[in-house]
């Protein structure tokens, strides 16, 4: 059969015809698909946290997205209801109509009860505070037999007793007695280190924090948690328990000098 012929052919033809009508159905359907799912149409998530939900509503509409909150945690330091955290994180890439899900700040504060705390040691209290939901503040120390032995709870400068019903994650000061022959400590090297681990270092050294100062890069409770010590005020040396250290924090890993590791022993 010749090339002409073998064209000519019925069979052929309509092989070829049969052929050209699927490469032109999956060509539209690619088309047609890339057009439903918005192919190469993605946005970038914007950042819902510390937006109330009535906000961050109105910012989805702005970007043809959808929210839903799905769970709530405490945050003392968080306005009462506003969004935490959310899913997916801002800045990624989704397309439009896609539903966010947020975490949102408890608009009621969880209540836990006040452990009794006297006769405690420091460590001890600090234990069965962190255990409850509530947080070290100052130590104020007085002369006693006993150092670092807790000897009154306080809260908002009045002292508390056991068993009374207080909001999660308030602060508590404690009263700890100090005997004038083990009065001394070591102020640490917090120099590089993240915010609450650096408040930890130095209250486990019966020390105070005198103030925290951020700078300009932290916006937000979010940020102040991911924050780095960059300088300290004192810097190491001996010093009376109950001395106040001034921390200053930054997310400029650039500004936090690198600080050789060293033991520091008392005599």
């Amino acid at each position: 059969m010749s090339k002409s012929g073998f064209f000519h052919n019925w069979i052929v033809k309509n092989l070829l015809l049969a052929l050209t009508l699927v490469i032109v159905l999956m060509a539209g359907a690619i088309i047609l698909l890339k057009v439903v799912t918005k192919h190469n149409h993605e946005i970038i998530v914007p950042d819902f946290t510390n937006l109330s939900v009535n906000e961050a509503q109105m910012v989805a509409q702005q970007h043809e997205m959808r929210i839903q909150v799905t769970d709530s945690v405490y945050v003392k330091r968080m306005g009462r209801g506003d969004v935490y955290r959310q899913n997916p994180k801002a800045g990624s890439h989704v397309k439009k109509g896609r539903r966010i899900l947020l975490t949102i700040n408890a608009v009621t504060p969880k209540s836990v009860t006040m452990p009794n705390l006297v006769g405690y040691s420091m460590r001890q209290a600090k234990a069965e505070l962190l255990s409850r939901g509530l947080h070290l503040g100052r130590l104020i120390y007085i002369n006693d037999i006993a150092t670092n032995n807790v000897l009154k709870q306080i809260m908002s400068d009045k002292e508390i007793l056991p068993g009374v019903q207080v909001e999660s994650e308030s602060v508590i000061d404690l009263v700890v007695g100090l005997n004038p022959s083990d009065d001394r400590t070591v102020i640490p090297c917090v120099i590089g280190s993240r915010y609450l681990n650096a408040v930890d270092a130095v209250h486990d050294r019966y020390l105070n924090i005198r103030s925290l100062t951020f700078d300009q890069t932290v916006k937000d409770y979010s940020d102040s948690l991911n924050a780095m010590v960059y300088r300290q005020s004192p810097q190491e040396e001996e010093c009376l328990m109950g001395t106040g250290v001034s921390l200053f924090l930054t997310l400029d890993k650039n500004k936090v000098p690198a600080v050789p590791v060293q033991e520091i022993t008392i005599d």
